[in-house]
C-alpha cells in the first residue's frame, strides 16, 4: 500500500465509493418489493381508519306512527256516542281534535294522546290514550267530563278539568284540578291532584290564585 501512487489511490477510492453506491441502491429496492413499511404504504391505510372512525353512525328508526286520529276515535267503541256525533269538521276537512305522540306506556311505539274539542269555543269534550299492541291501536285511557284536556309531561298522562261554580260562564272559569298519572301494571294509576282556584278581580278574566 504505501507504493501506492496518487493515481493508483484516486483509482481506488473511486471503486470503495462506486461499491457503497451499489449497496444502497441494492438496499432501496429490496425495501420496495417487500412494500410493507414505507410512508407511502402507511398513508392510505391510516385515512381508511380515520374515515371509518368518523363515519356517521346509522339513526335508528323513529318510534312514531303518524295514525287518522278522527278515524281511530270513531271506529273506537269505547268512545261515547254523542262524542262521535259532535267530531265533525269546524272549517272544509278541518276537525276540532288535537293529537300528541309519546311514551307514556313503555310500549315499543309511540302511545297517542287525542282530544276532542268542540268547534265554536275549543272545549275539550273527551280525552283518550290509545296504545300500540299487536299491530293495532287500543284504548287505555278515556274521560268525558268536559272541559277536559289530556298532555304528555315528561313521561306522565296530565289530565287537566276547568272547574265552574255556578253562574260562571264558559270562558271564566273558577278553576281547574289538574291530575297526573303514571303507567304501571299494564293501566294508568293516579298519582297525584293539583287544584288551582283563579282569581278574577283583575281585568275581568281568570288567573291562578298565588
Amino acid at each position: 500500500m504505501r507504493g501506492l501512487t496518487d493515481s493508483g489511490r484516486g483509482t481506488l477510492q473511486a471503486a470503495y465509493t462506486a461499491m457503497a453506491v451499489l449497496a444502497a441502491l441494492a438496499l432501496f429496492v429490496s425495501a420496495c418489493g417487500t412494500g410493507g413499511t414505507g410512508a407511502r404504504d402507511e398513508g392510505p391505510a391510516h385515512a381508511d381508519s380515520v374515515m371509518g372512525a368518523a363515519a356517521s353512525p346509522t339513526p335508528s328508526p323513529s318510534k312514531t306512527t303518524h295514525v287518522d286520529a278522527v278515524k281511530l276515535v270513531k271506529d273506537d267503541p269505547m268512545v261515547s256516542a254523542e262524542v262521535k256525533r259532535g267530531l265533525k269538521p269546524c272549517v272544509a276537512d278541518e276537525y276540532p281534535i288535537d293529537v300528541s305522540y309519546g311514551e307514556l306506556t313503555g310500549g315499543y311505539s309511540d302511545d297517542i294522546v287525542v282530544n276532542v274539542l268542540t268547534c265554536g269555543d275549543a272545549v275539550g269534550v273527551g280525552s283518550y290514550v290509545y296504545r300500540e299492541q299487536g299491530g293495532r291501536y287500543e284504548n287505555v285511557f278515556r274521560t268525558e267530563e268536559p272541559p277536559v284536556y289530556a298532555e304528555i309531561d315528561r313521561g306522565d298522562l296530565v289530565v287537566t278539568k276547568q272547574v265552574y261554580e255556578k253562574n260562571d260562564p264558559m270562558s271564566s272559569p273558577s278553576g281547574e284540578i289538574v291530575t297526573t298519572y303514571i303507567w304501571a301494571s299494564g293501566h294508568f294509576v293516579k298519582r297525584y291532584n293539583t287544584r288551582n282556584d283563579y282569581s278574577k278581580a283583575v281585568g275581568g278574566e281568570a288567573s291562578p290564585r298565588s
